[in-house]
């Protein structure tokens, strides 16, 4: 068995704090290191604790759970995190900033297990991360294709959309499923030819055309095929500077 998720917990509801308790004790893959109830707590065991996971409810007093995240990621090596609320209406800015789920309260046991069983699956991916920038990137797919394999040249790849577990690898006007997550695929693609510029996008970089200003801090990239794609905030950054911006 893989070592388990070291947690925090982080609700300003007791009752709710006591409920994830409850629940990831009957859970193998995790296990709770502290809780926090408000933002500014939970950075601070955060810092002391560097646990792996971190299970963060929205709406609290001070600093709420987007402000904690936004905090979170400028750390080198961030903790994942699992948005845990009764508000739906945070979840675009909840995923862009890279979280891995986002659960609804009343928590069901088994939404959170799947939950948690995305960090770790994420955490696998990331642990065949190339070590170096010597190693080899990854130069071809295998997809499954009717009742064959097909040879993806990575270099024909034009785009690459999220779809659950799932990514959907667009060339040429096909496209084909395979079973990978987008971030474990990410860190295999070579960032000098591929760019993330959405929680569940990645284009070929010489596939972006231009970049469009959509007022309010809305940013999207024009590709060559002539579609207009939203650039999610947490990877703005990165896409303007690759246009020297």
């Amino acid at each position: 068995m893989p070592e388990a998720l070291r947690a925090l917990i982080v609700d300003d509801e007791p009752l709710a704090v006591e409920r994830l308790q409850v629940i990831c004790s009957r859970l193998d893959e995790v296990a709770v290191v502290g809780t926090a109830n408000d933002g500014q707590a939970a950075l601070r065991l955060i810092d002391a604790l560097a646990p792996d996971l971190v299970l963060l409810d929205m709406t609290m007093p001070e600093t709420d759970g987007l402000g904690v995240a936004r905090r979170l990621g400028r750390l080198a090596n961030p903790p994942a995190i699992i948005f845990v609320t009764a508000h739906d209406e945070f979840a675009v800015e909840a995923f862009d900033l890279d979280a891995v789920d986002y659960v609804l309260k009343p928590v069901a046991p088994d939404r959170l297990r799947r939950a948690i069983a995305r960090v770790v699956a994420r955490r696998a991916d990331r642990a065949a991360r190339p070590e170096s920038a010597g190693e080899a990137w990854l130069s071809e797919f295998w997809v499954p294709h009717r009742s064959e394999l097909v040879r993806v040249a990575a270099s024909d790849v034009q785009r690459i959309d999220a779809e659950r577990d799932y990514v959907r690898i667009h060339v040429a006007g096909q496209s084909y499923l395979l079973l990978q997550t987008i971030t474990g695929l990410e860190s295999r693609l070579d960032p000098a030819k591929f760019i993330r510029i959405h929680r569940s996008t990645i284009l070929r970089r010489d596939h972006v055309t231009g970049l469009r200003h959509e007022g309010l801090g809305v940013w999207s990239v024009e590709t060559a095929d002539g579609e207009a794609l939203r650039i999610g905030r947490t990877y703005l950054p990165n896409v303007k500077k690759m246009a020297g911006r």
